[in-house]
C-alpha cells in the first residue's frame, strides 16, 4: 500500500508539473523576463527604465544574485549584471539592446498568436 501512494504522489507531482507547463504555454501567457541584479546596481537601474516601453510585453522577475539559494547564479554572472534571460534563456547582458529585446518579444508573440 505505501507504494501505491508513493507511486500517487509521484504522478501527481507529475500531473502537477505537466499542468504547469501547459499554463505557462498557454496564449494568455506572456514572456517571462529574468533580471539577474544584485543591490546596488546602478545599470541594473538604468535598464529596468529602459525596459518601461516593453512593460506590458512580458512579466520581469529579478532574481537577486547575492542571496544563498542563488550562488550558483552569483558564480556565473558576479562580474556581469545586470544579465537577462527571456523564457529561460540568455538573451543579453550589461546594457539593453532594444532590438534585439524588440525581435525575440515579436517572435514569441508571432509563436503565441499561431500556435
Amino acid at each position: 500500500m505505501l507504494w501505491f501512494q508513493g507511486n500517487s504522489m509521484q504522478l501527481a507531482k507529475c500531473s502537477f508539473g505537466l499542468f504547469l507547463r501547459n499554463f505557462s504555454a498557454s496564449k494568455t501567457t506572456l514572456p517571462v523576463l529574468t533580471l539577474f541584479t544584485k543591490d546596488p546596481c546602478p545599470l541594473c537601474e538604468e535598464a529596468k527604465e529602459v525596459l518601461k516601453p516593453y512593460k506590458n510585453r512580458f512579466i520581469l522577475q529579478e532574481v537577486d544574485i547575492t542571496l544563498p539559494e542563488n550562488s550558483a547564479w552569483y558564480e556565473r554572472y558576479k562580474f556581469d549584471i545586470p544579465v537577462f534571460h527571456l523564457n529561460g534563456q540568455f538573451l543579453m547582458m550589461h546594457r539593453i539592446n532594444t532590438s534585439k529585446l524588440e525581435k525575440q518579444l515579436l517572435k514569441l508573440e508571432q509563436q503565441r498568436a499561431g500556435g
